[in-house]
């Protein structure tokens, strides 16, 4: 009785389903991070340090709870990061006029030293990212992630 010949890698790899969006945007994030922690490291910082640098570098005066959504940790991790970072003198909170139990904080000179520096480590790095696309490709992806964002934001959820 003739058996089957035995499948070749190739043909299991070409007979498997492409991998799901969900998890190429996962792996592309971890990718990412940790690629990014390793360049943040010799600055002292950690991807939430910088991460909350980056976004108060464009929205100053968040509280740390606009803060943690918009670096996606938790309040209780931002509370962590933003200890850090006053203790490096990096960010500086004062009493919301309106809410004085609102803390609101903006970067120090100190910061935007750290940022202006960091600005080159980071576009070599997303440059390197993106080597294998056009730029045209790489600014329709950016577009693409953009409106995956905003989708987020406006309140997909597990039941929708």
């Amino acid at each position: 009785m003739d058996r089957p010949a035995a499948r070749t890698a190739a043909d299991r790899s070409a007979a498997a389903p492409a991998p799901r969006l969900s998890y190429l945007i996962g792996r592309v994030s971890q990718g990412v991070r940790s690629a990014l922690q390793q360049r943040l490291r010799a600055y002292g910082l950690t991807v939430p340090e910088y991460t909350a640098l980056s976004v108060l570098q464009t929205r100053p005066g968040l509280s740390n709870a606009q803060l943690a959504r918009r670096s996606l940790i938790t309040p209780q991790s931002m509370n962590q990061v933003v200890a850090a970072l006053e203790r490096r003198d990096l960010i500086a909170r004062a009493p919301d006029p309106r809410h004085r139990r609102i803390l609101r904080t903006t970067l120090t000179p100190a910061a935007d030293r750290l940022l202006d520096e960091l600005a080159g480590v980071v576009d070599t790095f997303e440059r390197e990212l993106l080597a294998d696309l056009s730029a045209s490709e790489g600014e329709q992806l950016v577009a693409a992630l953009r409106s995956c964002m905003r989708r987020l934001a406006a309140g997909i959820d597990a039941g929708a």
